[in-house]
Parts: structure tokens; sequence; C-alpha cells
């Protein structure tokens, strides 16, 4: 089963849920629609995953790695290769260029498969139970990530909570939520997937 769909089948599980205090309600104006959602992506590799590539009847070449801190993985004959950052796909394609120098072009099958998912980390701070960095095997939604960090203290503000989340520009930016939204369902959209580099602030 692909990374992919591993996670997804972890999503699609049941929802965490959980009895967190609430702040007082107040509706925030904001499109969570444009937020991106990596399940309906194909998944992105970071550091510490784990790799299959294969090169069809070319065993040589085939070889299993573990993504280096740097993104990087050594694969035989073609030498270091930055994968982080890249889809499977685009991995795929940038070794069947670079070994057409021993296997003709037509001939050069080449697969590549995320075994082991490894670099999808968020971060859970503030007036949480137990406030940290959390690592998981499946995408993660925001009620499920403060479930995973005990949830709200009695001191929390949940109805003005922030995903601080660098931007596929680069740019930082602030996604606020009030979670009575969530946790009433008034607006479940508002119950966004995490991406890998996320941090969750609970006031």
């Amino acid at each position: 089963m692909s990374a992919r769909s591993r996670i997804a089948r972890g999503v699609a599980g049941a929802l965490v849920v959980v009895a967190l205090s609430s702040g007082c309600s107040s509706y925030i104006n904001y499109d969570y629609g444009k937020e991106f959602d990596p399940r309906k992506h194909e998944y992105v590799i970071g550091p510490a995953d784990g790799l299959t590539i294969n090169v069809w009847q070319n065993g040589d070449l085939s070889t299993q790695a573990i993504v280096r801190p740097d993104g990087t993985i050594t694969m035989p004959l073609v030498g270091d290769l930055k994968v982080a950052g890249k889809t499977p796909s685009q991995v795929r394609d940038e070794i069947k260029t670079a070994i057409t120098q021993y296997v003709k072009a037509e001939a050069a099958i080449v697969t590549v498969a995320v075994t082991a998912v490894n670099s999808y980390r968020f971060t859970v701070t503030g007036n949480v139970t137990n406030p940290g960095s959390f690592q998981s095997q499946y995408y993660v939604s925001i009620a499920e990530a403060l479930a995973m960090a005990g949830g709200p203290s009695r001191f929390a503000d949940t109805s003005s909570i922030e995903v601080i989340r660098v931007g596929r520009d680069g740019k930082l930016r602030r996604i606020p939520v009030n979670f009575d939204d969530i946790e009433t369902r008034k607006r479940p959209e508002a119950n966004v997937i995490l991406v890998a580099g996320d941090t969750i602030f609970v006031p």
C-alpha cells in the first residue's frame, strides 16, 4: 500500500472526539477552503522517510534508502540525489534521466515508493496539557492534533487558536481558528488538515 493510501485510510478512520474546553464563540471570517489539503495531492518526501527504488531488470541500480537530514539519498552509480520536498513521481523522473548513461531510455522503467512515513511532524504549543512536537504516520486534523496534546488547558482561549504555517510561497502565515466552530460542527471546514511543519498555538 502506498504512503498516500495509508495516510488517507488513517484520516478516513474515526475522528478523535474529545471534550475540550472552548472560549466564547465568535465568528471568524476566513476562507478555510483555500488551504492546502495534503490528502488531495501526491505525498511530498521529507527527511527520515524510507524509499524503495526499483529499476526494472537492473538490480544493481535498485536500492532502499532513508532520506538523510539534508534531504538527500545515495543511489548506486548515480550518487547523491536531493529528494526532500519532491514527490515520488518527480524523483522517479529525475532518476530516469540520471541513469540514461547506464540504461537505454526506453528500458529505464523506474518506480519510487515511500515505504516509511517519518517526516510528517507538527507542533502544538501554548495552553494545552502536553505541548510538544508530534509525529504521525497519517494526516492529522486540528482536532486530532489537540487531542494528541491532551486537549486545551482550563486557561485556554480556544476561540483564538492559530495554525502557523509556512506557505508554498515560503511566507509565514497564520490561520485563525475558533475551536467551538469545530466542536459544535458549525464550521467543520475549520478543522483543517495539518501539513508537515505546522504549529498550533493555543493562547
